[in-house]
């Protein structure tokens, strides 16, 4: 039975119920549910309330309703199949149906023995809730992008099976962009995957009381993340100090330490625009302070970083010790997670984990922040932990998601909001003192994180050329995803010793990548490991060697001087494309065919990408390379930036690649060549 009412059409057959309606233009949101009705909570959702966009709707002699938004159009077959088209009437995406065509059921495309539907519902019992799984057809020739940050070097995701699940470095944000010009968010944060396989691409969740997704159409990738980031939110403006330097390493144990740190930066007459008070500069986990003994005066530091033109980042935790000054009130007010077997102080080592999801739990914890950062003038936080890393029963692991509960619901039915309601704890308490474009760093995000102002990093990796190639891929993925505010630890995370010339040459061709990222941040655990500070509270973990430009000896120093002049040369540039990113959702760096579609030879270039519309990078990915090849798009000369040489674009050259250098060209004729060398 079809009914329409309140802009939405209605399907009711048997146990399901189905509603198509339009969510902004030239898309629609679909939802399906075999419970009495759906959802009505916002929180479950990456989509910003829509305002009613007329549609049309006819039926077809053979039963079938087509509803058009725009550009697209859903038809739905009388067995309750849908197919999506643009307006040429070229198949987007159809759903995925082999059944046999039984009276009274109506024409099927598929007459099959299998009797699989499109849509399936498996009860789980004793429950509400159901495992889902939702299936589309194959399309031959097919490219899909983005889905957030996955540790693998492939930027087409066609022929991949992706965990929709967060874990350290690693970030679900489902939303697939195709080279058939459609935009699919898969709008459900259960824990679960998608398989883009080639026989069908199949979406599933494991605990799950509706099917919620939303499509649009475009002619361009850059029409599709237009109106897909219109729908989940854009990124704020980002501030001045997100465009040149940002200074860390595990860890600086005191004050002092980071004092001087930036004394030195500031006597060398480098910039800084952000350094770091990494973990553990609190008493206890939970504590969300500075230990006085080692951080004497957090307001004087602030002032005296201040004047040196550079801002204070703090180091935020999820994770609350049962010897926290705050770990009672907060277990009396239900404001942690909870822990469905087993000692909830396991979460994480021994440290219990703040539920994000519940408002009353963020609103505790900013108060902690803001009487004791905030007031003191820190004003950018770096929310760690966001996934949150959660562990498992000893001996089995880590990321058991059937093991924990939020006070919005399973971890397996909700988890993945948690890196999103996070995010949101800052920017609804900032934005409640009255601080504008605002950027806190954080480890993972869901679809919607960009509008709580969320800049992500890739996680705790490893420091290895494959670790660079990856993150390649990943930072181009997130951008895809919606997520333009995106950086990676410079070097590497895990591992690096700073006297190793193989280290060294690593870190330079990796300091070069992030001088063309949308933030450049240096950070990592730097070998030989150094001795803790002190043998309890927060100063007992240990620290890593130096990790300032002038750890690695003078030619690498020389090196990374070179890329920070350029970067503050390339600051009005970086500002043109941080408001494209804030106004329209294009990303800082993208893959070279979301800036040449024509290009088909730019859709399989996948170790390339441009920073902006005009600065096109080839990152050096392997040890001992001193050249590589470059494809410059079509429909355009570009300009070699080192020597100034010309070349039509269409064709692949040879660019040169000696260590202090990696290829980069301009387009011809962009302002941006008078900003450069």
């Amino acid at each position: 039975m079809i009914t329409i009412r309140n802009g939405r059409l209605y399907r009711r057959y048997d146990s399901e119920l189905l509603c198509i309606e339009p969510w902004g233009p030239d898309s629609f949101r679909v939802r399906a549910t075999e419970r009495a009705g759906f959802l009505n909570d916002d929180t479950r959702q990456a989509l910003l309330p829509a305002a009613p966009v007329p549609f049309d709707v006819r039926e077809e002699e053979d039963g079938t309703y087509r509803l058009t938004n725009g550009g697209i159009s859903c038809e739905i077959s009388p067995s309750g199949t849908l197919t999506f088209r643009d307006a040429s009437g070229k198949v987007l995406l159809a759903e995925y149906e082999r059944m046999r065509d039984m009276q009274g059921e109506g024409h099927k495309r598929f007459n099959s023995a299998l009797e699989i539907r499109p849509r399936t519902f498996v009860s789980i019992p004793g429950t509400d809730n159901y495992r889902l799984a939702v299936r589309f057809e194959p399309a031959d020739g097919e490219k899909i992008f983005g889905l957030g940050q996955y540790q693998q070097p492939y930027l087409d995701m066609k022929g991949c099976t992706l965990e929709l699940a967060h874990r350290n470095s690693q970030a679900s944000v489902p939303f697939a962009l195709s080279s058939l010009g459609y935009g699919f968010l898969w709008n459900n944060p259960a824990i679960g995957r998608v398989t883009f396989g080639k026989n069908m691409t199949a979406w599933e969740a494991d605990s799950t009381k509706e099917m919620d997704y939303w499509i649009g159409a475009g002619q361009t990738p850059a029409d599709i993340l237009h109106r897909y980031t219109a729908v989940t939110g854009r990124v704020p403006m980002m501030p001045e100090y997100g465009l040149g330097f940002w200074q860390c390493k595990l860890r600086y144990q005191t004050q002092e330490e980071l004092l001087d740190v930036a004394r030195e930066y500031h006597r060398r007459g480098i910039p800084v625009d952000v350094i770091v008070a990494d973990f553990f500069h609190w008493p206890h986990q939970g504590d969300w302070k500075f230990d006085p003994e080692f951080w004497p005066d957090p307001a004087a530091m602030v002032n005296e970083l201040e004047a040196m033109g550079t801002k204070l980042m703090v180091s935020v935790w999820p994770t609350v010790d049962g010897d926290s000054e705050n770990y009672p009130a907060m277990k009396e007010g239900g404001m942690l997670m909870r822990s469905e077997r087993g000692l909830r102080l396991g979460q994480l080592s021994g440290a219990a984990i703040a539920d994000m999801t519940n408002p009353e739990a963020r609103a505790f914890v900013w108060d902690k922040l803001k009487k004791n950062y905030y007031e003191d003038g820190a004003r950018i936080f770096w929310l760690d932990e966001a996934e949150p890393e959660i562990n498992g029963e000893p001996g089995r692991g880590g990321y058991e998601y059937d093991h924990y509960r939020y006070f919005a619901g399973a971890d397996l039915e909700i988890g993945n909001l948690y890196p999103r309601e996070y995010a949101r704890m800052t920017y609804d308490g900032m934005t409640e003192e009255g601080q504008e474009n605002i950027v806190n760093l954080l480890r993972c995000a869901w679809a919607g994180s960009a509008r709580y102002g969320a800049l992500v990093w890739s996680g705790d990796i490893d420091s290895s050329f494959a670790s660079l190639r990856n993150q390649l891929a990943a930072g181009l993925s997130m951008g895809l995803a919606g997520i333009p505010w995106w950086t990676t630890d410079i070097g590497g995370f895990h591992g690096g010793n700073i006297n190793d010339p193989a280290f060294k040459e690593l870190f330079a061709r990796w300091f070069a990548f992030g001088c063309f990222c949308p933030v450049m941040r240096l950070h990592g655990f730097r070998e030989p490991v150094r001795l803790s500070v002190n043998a309890s509270r927060g100063g007992f973990p240990v620290t890593g060697a130096g990790n300032e430009i002038w750890s690695y000896g003078p030619e690498i120093e020389e090196i990374c001087k070179a890329y920070l002049a350029l970067r503050e040369k390339l600051r009005p540039y970086t500002r043109q494309i941080m408001a494209a990113a804030h106004e329209a959702g294009d990303p800082v760096i993208r893959p070279l065919f979301y800036g040449f579609p024509e290009d088909q030879t730019a859709w399989n270039v996948e170790d390339e990408y441009l920073y902006g519309p005009d600065i096109l990078v080839a990152p050096v990915l392997t040890a001992g390379a001193r050249e590589r090849k470059v494809y410059l798009p079509a429909g355009t000369r570009w300009v070699s930036l080192w020597d100034g040489t010309v070349f039509e674009g269409g064709q692949a050259v040879t660019a040169p690649a000696p260590l202090a250098q990696i290829p980069v060209f301009v387009r011809e004729g962009s302002p941006v060549r008078k900003l450069l060398p």
